[in-house]
């Protein structure tokens, strides 16, 4: 039993080999995320409410959607790595390109015209009018700003993308590690009005967040164009967009489902903060502080997620046997799981303490603990989820990833938020617990996926 699960240390040298750079970006990014967050809520509850709608709600449609773009692409680029095609990674990674640009240009035109709108989705509940009209003020500036850095934003996603697809996880953390210092730097001068500039509050923290970003993209575009040599599917990557006529529609096949699929979760975590945000005005600042102290501690399991998904697609791509595939994908799952249940623990821990950071209301802090504590007890769950998710995807079945993905989303917790929120009279602290348990027959689903085993296909044989 403990070999079918635990592998040996060369397994686990190549496994951290990709997965670690991985794990140190998104640890510092959300590590930084944590230090706006808490700079931000040392201005005001409203200031802190209207960042969240934008970056938890708004923005967060639009960052998934465009993972989803160009994640149908990623399966192919995978394999393409594995086979070791590189004419088949260029094509790849032109659709990444021109799908991304079209969906900034589709989402920069949507948050221009129906900010007000879309902001005010979320200042529904209970609570001061002048509260509500000082978030959705302090929310439409923030985005307005943020809009700017869609731009650096989508072109990063696919260079940074495509290297880690390629198993050169190192660069795009380097990019992100210099990216954060600097977005943390300017925040602290913008926000406060440190060294004789003027204090820009929920402003400064926009126009740091768009310096880093194109900070980001300087160093992920220059070294890769610099580096052909270990990357050559970058040469003679402008001279024309061309993409063969089967490849392109095999990618659009298996790669519509996941741009629906990131764009459903998004919109469904978006439509369930907004029952949330109807049983108070406190509750979106408290899931403000809850959600970025549960992205950082889900950082390993998230990270390991990604890496599953990648290592399997090369397998795949290279033609291995579906007993070592199957092997490794179990391992790498079960490692998954285990930092999950690690972290969940740790996050109880210190759930009491870290809201105490905040300068909001005591209310506001009590919800936050108990939002932490709630999502910790499921992290287990998730990280079993994650590295289902990017298997199946891995191997091309998009349909069946949309239906795990999504589907439990909307056809559970979004009902269950809805009719909880405005019928039942049940404290917000219930509601969160009922729709966080959908994970529960979540996994029972992922797992009889899994033991299937259709996704063990090489899609680039065709």
């Amino acid at each position: 039993m403990l070999k079918r699960y635990v592998g040996n240390k060369a397994f686990y040298r190549h496994m951290l080999a990709i997965a670690t750079p991985i794990i140190l970006q998104n640890f510092i990014t959300n590590f930084v995320s944590l230090l706006d967050n808490v700079m931000v809520g040392q201005l005001s509850t409203a200031q802190l409410g209207g960042v969240t709608i934008v970056n938890n709600n708004l923005l967060f449609i639009f960052m998934l959607t465009l993972y989803g773009g160009a994640a149908g692409a990623g399966i192919f680029t995978t394999q393409y790595y594995g086979k070791g095609d590189h004419e088949g990674i260029r094509h790849t990674f032109r659709f990444k390109l021109l799908i991304s640009a079209l969906l900034a240009v589709v989402g920069i035109a949507i948050f221009t015209l129906f900010d007000d709108q879309l902001v005010g989705l979320y200042l529904q509940g209970d609570g001061d009018a002048a509260m509500a009209a000082e978030t959705l003020y302090y929310g439409k500036l923030y985005l307005q700003i943020m809009l700017i850095g869609l731009v650096p934003f989508v072109v990063t996603n696919a260079y940074a993308g495509t290297l880690r697809e390629c198993g050169k996880t190192m660069v795009p953390m380097v990019a992100g590690f210099v990216a954060t210092g600097v977005n943390l730097c300017f925040n602290y001068v913008l926000i406060f009005g440190h060294l004789g500039l003027p204090q820009l509050g929920v402003a400064g923290a926009a126009i740091a967040t768009v310096i880093a970003r194109f900070v980001e993209m300087g160093i992920v575009v220059i070294w890769a164009h610099a580096h052909t040599r270990v990357l050559p599917f970058l040469k003679g990557l402008y001279r024309s967009f061309y993409i063969p006529a089967a490849l392109l529609k095999a990618i659009i096949v298996k790669g519509m489902p996941l741009l629906v699929n990131e764009l459903g979760y998004a919109m469904g975590m978006a439509i369930l903060n907004q029952c949330y945000s109807y049983c108070g005005l406190a509750v979106l600042p408290a899931l403000s502080i809850s959600t970025t102290i549960y992205n950082l501690g889900s950082v390993v399991y998230r990270s390991l997620g990604n890496t599953v998904g990648i290592i399997t697609g090369q397998m795949l791509g290279a033609n291995r046997s579906e007993q070592e595939v199957r092997d490794s994908n179990r391992k790498m799952t079960a490692f998954g799981v285990l930092s999950g249940v690690v972290f969940g623990a740790l996050l109880i821990a210190l759930a009491g303490i870290i809201p105490n950071g905040y300068n909001t209301t005591e209310e506001v802090r009590k919800l936050a603990t108990w939002f932490i504590i709630i999502s910790s007890c499921a992290m287990p769950l998730q990280a079993y989820i994650f590295p289902v998710y990017f298997t199946l995807r891995s191997g091309g079945k998009t349909m069946i990833t949309l239906a795990f993905d999504c589907g439990a989303n909307w056809l559970l917790a979004i009902p269950l938020a809805f009719i909880l929120s405005r019928f039942s009279g049940l404290p917000i602290l219930a509601i969160f617990a009922v729709c966080n348990s959908i994970d529960i027959p979540k996994c029972l689903f992922g797992w009889w996926l899994i033991r299937r085993g259709t996704w063990i296909q090489n899609i680039t044989l065709s």
